[in-house]
């Protein structure tokens, strides 16, 4: 008798396994909308037009006040400074790893910096100094660092500033004695 009810349950399961795996191809059910739009679209190559028009913004703001002041900031010795400091942790960025950081201020302003507006935190890391911007919000998850505090830090970015004294690396991680301080919520902007 069991022999039997397995014979005539299995040719069921077998129908039913291949009409829901046909059906989404057959009627255009919203599941399979669901999985198109989750995959991302491949990013289309840059045409020759768009790479042209690229340059020409590039050489248009290199030939501009602020890009000059740039370019004359790039060659100078606090310019290869920085850039030389952001060669010291590019492949921790790049594969987003921990590195080892010691608090050397939790209280830098910009001069005419406003007291609502942005706040750093200044680490060393392997003997160079680097930034952390966080908006206020954010940085008070950060309230209980002190100079000399020992901390992990991982970052997914870095950028340069002739307005900045240090290397700005982006502060997406932060623990101390294993316990996570901040990490950044990228959920909310989608990966952008």
């Amino acid at each position: 008798m069991k022999k039997i009810i397995y014979v005539l349950i299995l040719p069921l399961v077998v129908v039913s396994g291949l009409v829901f795996s046909f059906a989404p191809f057959a009627y255009g059910s919203g599941a399979n909308r669901e999985i198109k739009n989750e995959t991302k679209p491949s990013p289309k190559p840059l045409s020759i037009a768009d790479k042209k028009a690229n340059l020409d913004e590039r050489k248009k703001w290199e030939a501009s006040p602020d890009g000059i002041k740039y370019k004359e900031w790039e060659v100078s010795p606090e310019g290869k400074k920085i850039h030389a400091s952001h060669d010291k942790i590019k492949e921790y960025i790049k594969s987003f790893t921990n590195m080892e950081a010691v608090v050397t201020s939790v209280t830098f302003q910009r001069t005419n910096a406003k007291s609502s507006g942005p706040k750093w935190l200044i680490v060393r890391i392997n003997g160079e100094e680097y930034m952390m911007q966080f908006i206020p919000k954010d940085f008070q998850q950060l309230n209980s660092l002190k100079v000399n505090d020992k901390i992990i830090v991982r970052s997914r970015g870095a950028g340069y500033s002739h307005n900045h004294p240090y290397l700005i690396i982006s502060g997406d991680y932060i623990a101390r004695n294993n316990k996570i301080l901040f990490k950044r919520d990228f959920s909310k902007n989608k990966g952008c």
